[in-house]
């Protein structure tokens, strides 16, 4: 491995957009709007007419609805990654509201579409056409979907009011998430946001990350009110849809949304509670290297090195190439994809104030490329998050060229490919790492380990009673923070202080700030320990792996989470299936363990 360094934000990338569109005034982003606008009228005008009965003229619907598609996720995907740069960008905002305004009527389209489908179901699925039997998943989800729809008009107002309702409470949690701050110098004023916060819980001095972690907690109460009414507005506006389409429960929703079945989802949330003894264990373990009795959520990323040696600071540099490299040795058209990633300027990683905080991966389907938003800070972990996303990246790779609706996968495979990346890089690492870099590394892989499976299951309790309370009543800031508090406790347990947890945890995560989408943390436990076990075939499969592997990748979009699994020849409704990646992760703990002897 490369000697260490420390790392720069000066010479930090920024991605390039141009090659996308230049810029919003841009002749090429100005046409594609109003082929946008158009294709979608086109779409309207047909389905307005009585719902077609031939093959052929069914595929022209989907192909036109495709189109539409891919031009709307093209321009919003580009708005997005200017807007989440720069929250404080008025013409980003602008065009972002106008194109919520244009996409209106193709989410209009999408329920015409299933309430038609829906009336020649019986016809359709008793003789199910050859012509349109690359669409049988899509079509097939399609009727399920709309028995879970209210009428296209009414679908048409719940649309249309979100705007201004659902959508404009997301981007004021997005607004004043990034740019909240806290005094941290009181003798020169220097501020810093709740963001630059947040990454010295990396800092290996403890006396700082417990004053990062105080000035964090204080940025998050200075405007924890408009955070709370926006997080009321959320959940609130999805549990009346909710309610209105039908959906036993939000969770209901998830587990379709998902592709999972509801049993499917309970076999894993019992291996996951099952599996916090063994994490207790580890973070009493992370406690006695650091030299503490007990550790407190500050102390959760804390980094942990051999005696005598410092911990490793990558520079931007020894990290792209260490990940180009280790994903060579697993596949080199993985290699070079990633490769191509950093030199095409694909990746901003430069943490600044106005830039959304943690990371995510988009993709324009018109280009075919993918773009990569991270805050990276130097640590092993943020090697882990820019491989995390080129995972993201080269998933969508491997399915760009299929039609549009088999490339939308749902959100518990979502996380396949990216988990699966980063055990990719944390193998080799562990393989090249010497020996005084080698507890640094299981300490840090075990880390992420544990925010997966302890506190994504935080998250998920705590969820599920935000629901339920706010099904009766909005929530005031003290109620979310006890929320939280009580979802911690009975997650971390005795694992760490409950004196110092962190109730604001409702406010850090953007992912309970989308109406359209609830229960967006079980599914990175689900990917977490599906990647484990993909990881285990690499060593009897040997070559064989790749092409199952992208196999797998391309029917991720047009089969059930279920389905998916069967290729690898997994039964993900068996406990003894998820058991496989939790003691995989034991083996590790054990390995930390030894270090103590």
């Amino acid at each position: 491995m490369p000697s260490g360094s420390s790392t720069s934000t000066g010479s930090l990338p920024r991605w390039d957009l141009t090659s996308i569109y230049p810029s919003f005034d841009a002749i090429s982003y100005k046409r594609d709007m109003e082929s946008l606008k158009y294709r979608i009228g086109v779409l309207i005008e047909t389905l307005e007419q009585p719902f077609p009965q031939d093959a052929q003229e069914i595929l022209s619907v989907i192909r036109l609805y495709e189109e539409a598609g891919n031009l709307a996720e093209n321009l919003e995907a580009y708005a997005e990654a200017v807007y989440t740069t720069d929250t404080r960008n008025p013409r980003a905002l602008m065009e972002i509201n106008a194109l919520e305004v244009a996409t209106l009527p193709l989410k209009k389209a999408a329920v015409m579409f299933r309430a038609g489908l829906a009336k020649q179901k019986d016809r359709i699925m008793t003789r199910f056409d050859p012509a349109l039997e690359v669409y049988r998943f899509f079509i097939t989800e399609s009727l399920e979907k709309a028995a879970f729809q209210m009428t296209p008009e009414l679908e048409d107002l719940a649309n249309d009011i979100s705007r201004s309702g659902g959508n404009a409470w997301t981007r004021l949690h997005e607004a004043i998430s990034s740019t909240a701050s806290a005094v941290w110098d009181p003798v020169t004023g220097e501020r810093k946001t709740a963001i630059a916060l947040r990454e010295l819980a990396h800092h290996p001095e403890r006396a700082l990350r417990e004053r990062a972690y105080k000035a964090e907690l204080a940025a998050w109460k200075s405007v924890e009110l408009p955070l709370a009414a926006a997080l009321n507005g959320v959940k609130g506006t999805a549990t009346t849809l909710d309610k209105r389409r039908g959906w036993k429960s939000a969770l209901h929703k998830s587990c379709f949304q998902s592709r999972i079945q509801e049993k499917t989802q309970k076999v894993l949330i019992t291996a996951l509670e099952k599996s916090l003894p063994l994490f207790h264990r580890y973070l009493a373990i992370k406690a006695r290297l650091l030299g503490l009795s007990t550790c407190a959520f500050y102390d959760l990323f804390a980094p942990v090195s051999a005696p005598g040696t410092e911990v490793r600071k990558w520079t931007w540099r020894e990290s792209a190439d260490f990940i180009v490299n280790q994903f060579n040795a697993f596949d080199t058209s993985m290699g070079a994809f990633a490769r191509a990633a950093f030199d095409g300027s694909w990746i901003d990683a430069k943490p600044r104030e106005g830039k959304l905080g943690g990371a995510y991966c988009t993709s324009f389907p018109l280009a075919k490329v993918s773009r990569i938003l991270c805050n990276f800070e130097g640590s092993f972990d943020s090697v882990i998050t820019v491989a995390h996303e080129l995972g993201h990246a080269w998933h969508h790779e491997v399915i760009k060229s299929l039609p549009r609706s088999l490339r939308q996968y749902p959100m518990t495979l979502a996380e396949t490919a990216s988990i699966f990346a980063e055990t990719v890089v944390f193998e080799g690492a562990l393989r090249q790492a010497p020996a005084e870099e080698r507890l640094g590394i299981i300490e840090e892989n075990l880390s992420g380990s544990c925010q997966v499976v302890v506190d994504i299951l935080s998250r998920f309790y705590f969820e599920q009673a935000l629901f339920e309370r706010r099904d009766r009543k909005e929530l005031s800031p003290d109620e979310l923070c006890a929320m939280m508090l009580e979802a911690q406790q009975k997650t971390y347990g005795e694992g760490l202080d409950p004196k110092l947890l962190h109730p604001y945890m409702w406010a850090v995560k953007s992912h309970y700030y989308n109406h359209g989408l609830g229960f967006y943390n079980y599914p990175y436990a689900f990917g977490l320990l599906f990647s484990l076990s993909l990881y285990g075939m690499t060593k009897t499969m040997g070559a064989d792996f790749q092409v199952m592997y992208r196999d797998l990748l391309q029917y991720t979009g047009k089969a059930s989470a279920e389905q998916v699994a069967r290729i690898a020849g997994f039964d993900i409704q068996n406990e003894g299936f998820w058991q496989y990646g939790i003691d995989i992760i034991a083996s590790r703990i054990k390995e930390l363990e030894r270090t103590l002897l």
